[in-house]
C-alpha cells in the first residue's frame, strides 16, 4: 500500500510576508506616544504606590551595589581610580548599568504582563517595552542626585569634558531598548528566557566594567569586547569624561556605537516580524 503524497506547498504568491517599513512604523508609533505616557505613569504609581520610601526606592539598589564593591570588592581587587575616590569612581558605572538593567527587566517582560491588553488594545506592541525603559530612565535621573552629594563629598568636581556625556547616553540608549526589544520579543514565544534573565544580567554586572576599568580587559580584546558588550567602552567613556578631564577612547567607543546602532535597527525589524503572533501567543 502506497502512503500518499504530502500536500504541496503553498504557492509563493500566496505565502506570508510582513514587509517592516520603519518610517511608517515610526509615525505609527509617535502617534501612540499619549498611550506611552499612560503606561510609563501606571507603572511607577504601581511600583511606588503605599511605599514608605516613595521614589527613594530608586536609589537603594545603585547605593546597594556601591557599597558591596566599596567594602568587599577593593578587598579582593586592586582597581587604578586616578585619584578619584572608589565610592565615586564605582557609582559612576553603576547608574548606567542599573539603567539597562531595570529597562531589560522591565520591558523585556512587559508583553507578558500585559497580555490583556494586548488582546484588547490595538496599538503598536513596541510601546510596551519601551514604557519599561522610560519607567527605568525615570529612576535613573532619581538616582543621579546620589551622584550630585558624592561629588560634593568627596571634594570632586565634573570635567568640562562632561559635555560629551550625551553622546554616549544616546549610545547606551540605543542599545539597552535594542536588547530590550528583542528580548520582550523573544521571551514571549520560548518562556525559559524569563527565569535565565535575571541570572544572565547577574552575571552580566560582573562582565561589564562596572567595579573595575576596562583596562582590566586585554588591550588587544578591546575593540572585539566593545562589539560583544558596547555598555563596558560607554561606561569606560562615562569616567573618561566626567571624572578624568579626558576624551573617551574612540578606538574601543567606535566599535561600541556601531554595535549599539546594529542591536537598535536588528531589534526592531525583528520585534516588527514576530509582531503578528504576539496576541496569540501571550
Amino acid at each position: 500500500m502506497t502512503r500518499p503524497a504530502p500536500p504541496a506547498a503553498p504557492p509563493r504568491d500566496l505565502r506570508f510576508r510582513r514587509r517592516i517599513d520603519i518610517r511608517v512604523a515610526a509615525r505609527e508609533l509617535w502617534r501612540s506616544r499619549e498611550l506611552v505616557h499612560s503606561l510609563v505613569e501606571r507603572d511607577l504609581r504601581a511600583q511606588y504606590k503605599q511605599a514608605v520610601l516613595g521614589v527613594a526606592w530608586a536609589v537603594v539598589t545603585p547605593l546597594a551595589f556601591m557599597v558591596v564593591f566599596s567594602v568587599f570588592f577593593r578587598r579582593v581587587a586592586t582597581v587604578d581610580t586616578q585619584g578619584i575616590p572608589y565610592p565615586l569612581f564605582s557609582y559612576v558605572g553603576v547608574v548606567p548599568w542599573t539603567f539597562f538593567s531595570s529597562a531589560v527587566t522591565r520591558g523585556g517582560l512587559s508583553l507578558l504582563s500585559n497580555a490583556a491588553l494586548l488582546n484588547r488594545v490595538y496599538c503598536p506592541r513596541e510601546v510596551f517595552p519601551l514604557a519599561g525603559v522610560i519607567s527605568a530612565g525615570i529612576d535613573t535621573l532619581v538616582a543621579l542626585a546620589v551622584l550630585g552629594i558624592l561629588f560634593a563629598l568627596s571634594g570632586v568636581a565634573p570635567r568640562p569634558t562632561s559635555v560629551l556625556a550625551p553622546m554616549l547616553v544616546l549610545t547606551q540608549l540605543a542599545f539597552t531598548v535594542g536588547v530590550t526589544l528583542t528580548v520582550a520579543a523573544l521571551v514571549v514565544y520560548f518562556r525559559d528566557l524569563r527565569h535565565a534573565l535575571s541570572l544572565v544580567l547577574q552575571f552580566g554586572v560582573l562582565a561589564t566594567p562596572v567595579a573595575y576599568g576596562l583596562e582590566v580587559i586585554p588591550r588587544h580584546l578591546q575593540v572585539l569586547y566593545g562589539l560583544v558588550n558596547p555598555l563596558g567602552p560607554v561606561i569606560d567613556g562615562y569616567r573618561r569624561v566626567i571624572l578624568f578631564g579626558q576624551t573617551p577612547q574612540w578606538e574601543t567607543l567606535a566599535p561600541a556605537v556601531l554595535a549599539s546602532c546594529v542591536w537598535l535597527v536588528g531589534a526592531f525589524v525583528l520585534f516588527k516580524k514576530l509582531e503578528v503572533g504576539f496576541a496569540d501567543v501571550v
